[in-house]
Parts: structure tokens; C-alpha cells; sequence
């Protein structure tokens, strides 16, 4: 899969998709005018962006996701450690508790995230 971002308003108008779908794109126009101020054209042309990166599809005038938000923040995350931490979780760990520490509550949902995730 090609490397697949969004910029801040395209992430809006990703999540106006994501809490909607599946929906036409005459129902996505009027949310994005209510929620972005966009006219129909600029829709449309953020509609057909998003669908070339294959985060959605507009097929047969009905827009769905082709990746769920959750899997896109996911991919986003993983590159982040890969770009910034040479792919080392502990490192990011690391360098995010360096300056905020985490409470009782917090470490054990990680311990319990960390137990799940063991091969």
C-alpha cells in the first residue's frame, strides 16, 4: 500500500465519511457545507483526492471507506515510530514519558495492551 496521509481538512473531511458512511455524495455536499463551508465543487474534488490515495471509493454513487479510521491512524502511527524512531517502540515510550509521566491507571492499560500483542 502506498503511503496514504491527510492533511488537517482533509481529515475532517475524512471523519465527516468515516461517521456517515455508507452515504451518497449529495448527502456528503450538505454535510461538508455544514461542517467545512465547502461548496459542492470543493467537495467533490476532496472526495476524488481521497478516493486516488484509496482511503474511500465513490462507486455506484455510494462512498464508503476502502480502509477504516482506525486502521488509517494505525498506518499513521506505525510511521511515525518507523520515521522518527527507527521503528523502535521502546524508544518512543521512552522519549513520550520523558516528559509526561504516566499514572498507575495509564501503565497498567499498557501492561494489559502489551500482553495482548505478545507472539
Amino acid at each position: 500500500m502506498s503511503e496514504i496521509r491527510l492533511g488537517a481538512v482533509e481529515s475532517k473531511f475524512a471523519d465527516i465519511i468515516w461517521n456517515n458512511e455508507p452515504l451518497r455524495p449529495v448527502e456528503l455536499e450538505k454535510l461538508a457545507e455544514a461542517e467545512l463551508n465547502w461548496k459542492r465543487t470543493t467537495t467533490l474534488t476532496i472526495l476524488k483526492r481521497l478516493c486516488e490515495r484509496g482511503i474511500f471509493q465513490n462507486k455506484d454513487r455510494m462512498i464508503t471507506s476502502l480502509i477504516s479510521r482506525e486502521e488509517f491512524y494505525a498506518l499513521q502511527s506505525e510511521k511515525f515510530v518507523n520515521d522518527t524512531f527507527e521503528g523502535s517502540l521502546p524508544a518512543f515510550l521512552t522519549a513520550f514519558g520523558s516528559r509526561k509521566k504516566l499514572s498507575d491507571k495509564e501503565v497498567e492499560e499498557l501492561k494489559k495492551v502489551i500482553d495482548s500483542m505478545r507472539r
